[in-house]
């Protein structure tokens, strides 16, 4: 019949694959899924299971969930759908070493899932003007403040001291964050949150002799207060000012909230 609802399963070598047709309601999906998983790692000894499944079907998605599937990529509109519009399709795999059932296991599977967002953490330095540190990059038009993208696993304080010094041979040794602000999304990028730590009046004499990263930047410049309009984008200019003026707090867009 044509509404029959049947599960496959394909093997090469130690790879295996699933995939399914019909209808069938979220809990015999579910079912069906986990069955055929089990079936494929256990009995057939599979080492690895793969799924694609269009990224609308939310009811395979949460069976594939309860199955101990983890989410591994996304093809972009790499399916057409019955309205004729393109669809994503998400890629999800499961390993015969992958914990499935109790905390572990979910969590192991909605880490693969949950939104991410990047984490940004940069320095205000300033000299005896109150002067402050700007770096032009090799990759983009405006500059910024040293500091960058923080790594899976370390503190923003921690990652904000590891850029500075990769950037500049700069040892820092900071305090709490001076601003947290969230970033809209812009340029392609997803939105994200920065940690912005205000290293303070900094000695003369640690501000000579940068070692510049020459991979990624170019120059140093120390910048006026004035300039900041001209030489930053208009978030990075917002944010800096309001460190320059001793604000802290958290702030959204650059903005503090009322």
């Amino acid at each position: 019949m044509a509404d029959e609802f049947t599960v496959q399963g394909h093997r090469s070598g130690d790879v295996g694959s699933l995939s399914w047709e019909g209808a069938a309601d979220a809990e015999t999906l579910a079912r069906a899924v986990s069955l055929a998983a089990d079936d494929m790692i256990l009995g057939q000894q599979v080492r690895r299971l793969e799924v694609a499944i269009p990224a609308t079907d939310t009811m395979a998605r949460r069976a594939l969930h309860l199955a101990g599937f983890r989410r591994e990529g996304v093809r972009r509109q790499a399916q057409q759908a019955a309205d004729g519009n393109y669809v994503d399709v998400q890629l999800y795999a499961r390993l015969a070493t992958d914990p499935v059932y109790g905390p572990q296991g979910f969590s192991a599977v909605m880490e693969t899932v949950l939104p991410k967002k990047r984490l940004i953490a940069h320095v205000v330095l300033r000299n005896e003007h109150n002067q402050v540190l700007l770096l032009q990059t090799t990759y983009k038009s405006d500059w910024e403040l040293p500091g960058g993208v923080v790594e899976p696993d370390e503190t923003p304080r921690l990652g904000a001291e590891r850029e500075v010094f990769e950037e500049l041979g700069l040892e820092l040794e900071l305090g709490s964050p001076a601003l947290v602000d969230w970033m809209p999304p812009s340029l392609g990028w997803s939105d994200a949150l920065e940690f912005i730590y205000d290293a303070g009046p900094t000695e003369a004499e640690a501000l000579t002799g940068f070692l510049l990263e020459p991979r990624e930047i170019s120059q140093a410049h120390w910048v006026d207060r004035e300039e900041l309009d001209e030489r930053v984008s208009p978030l990075s200019a917002r944010r800096i000012r309001l460190v320059l003026d001793g604000f802290t707090g958290f702030t959204e867009d650059g903005i503090p909230l009322a």
